[in-house]
């Protein structure tokens, strides 16, 4: 690079706003260096390179061609990468929504409300982070790559399997549908599990152990439905609101105790609140957020 061309990059950089600019750039390029390697970072330059060769104009200046010569494409890359890494292999769902995702390697992951994952696969091994939310995995078989889902502290490791995994505020809770499972606290190793179909775990608790469930219940969200078997009804509340953006509160009193049975489809706060309503001789009340409060009837009303 010449003088010319040094002495016309130090101009642009005394250029206002021109440092910060550079700096950024530059700052974002050394964090990506370490992916240079990856077979996605690569197509991504070579894509860029060809659609951001700058065209000769008569207008430019000597001087500067040289230094724009370098920088646009540069700068051209590290805008794709500040838009495209954040939601590299990112997968989530809305408040209500549930989606299929089909991953590379033949496993199909349903995500439940409100939920986001990553999948971060690589040569020896296949990982899933649950950042939040809860989601069914159907694990397609090979020996040489583990499966393993990261939720709150908890590991879940899987060969070829059916599990469901909740992510919790201080761990996990692990539902084994099919195969055989591995859970592991990360920060207690000691601390660690095998389930075989129809046990669930749920790590947050003091003294967690595998316990017998109903993994159709506990995955019949997959079906569309919530199914209650002598659940408290504040649980059923909590359940059902996972699947609406305008809530239900329920009002503190002996009511929150009684035991709910039934199955309800999710997102259907109407059929919910008027079958609780109607058998356990409550009220409710609109909200002006939108929500509804269920209250105990007064005597006589």
């Amino acid at each position: 690079m010449s003088a010319d061309t040094l002495h016309a990059f130090k101009t642009w950089r005394e250029t206002a706003g021109n440092v910060e600019a550079y700096h950024k750039v530059e700052r974002l390029w050394r964090s990506t260096g370490s992916l240079s390697s990856d077979g996605d970072i690569q197509n991504l330059t070579q894509a860029t390179l060809r659609t951001s060769r700058p065209r000769t104009k008569r207008e430019w200046s000597r001087r500067l061609f040289p230094v724009a010569v370098v920088l646009v494409p540069v700068a051209a890359l590290a805008l794709a990468l500040v838009f495209w890494l954040p939601t590299r292999g990112l997968y989530e769902t809305e408040i209500g929504g549930q989606r299929v995702v089909a991953l590379d390697d033949g496993t199909q992951v349903r995500l439940d409300t409100d939920t986001r994952i990553r999948v971060r696969f690589a040569s020896g091994e296949r990982r899933i982070v649950l950042e939040q939310g809860q989601a069914l995995f159907t694990v397609a078989h090979d020996a040489t790559r583990p499966f393993r889902v990261e939720a709150g502290g908890t590991e879940v490791t899987a060969l070829g399997t059916v599990f469901d995994v909740r992510r919790e505020s201080t761990g996990a809770r692990v539902t084994l549908v099919e195969g055989s499972v591995a859970v592991t606290d990360v920060q207690a190793e000691t601390r660690n599990w095998r389930l075989t179909p129809g046990q669930q775990v749920q790590t947050s608790r003091r003294d967690p152990a595998p316990v017998a469930v109903d993994a159709t219940v506990e995955t019949s969200w997959s079906q569309g439905h919530l199914v209650f078997r002598g659940t408290p009804l504040r649980d059923a509340v909590a359940e059902v609101n996972r699947y609406l953006p305008d809530k239900i509160v329920l009002a503190a009193g002996p009511a929150s105790e009684v035991a709910v049975n039934g199955s309800f489809a999710t997102g259907d706060r109407d059929a919910f609140v008027a079958a609780v309503s109607d058998l356990f001789g409550l009220t409710a009340q609109p909200q002006a957020d939108g929500g509804v409060r269920l209250t105990a009837r007064s005597v006589g009303g």
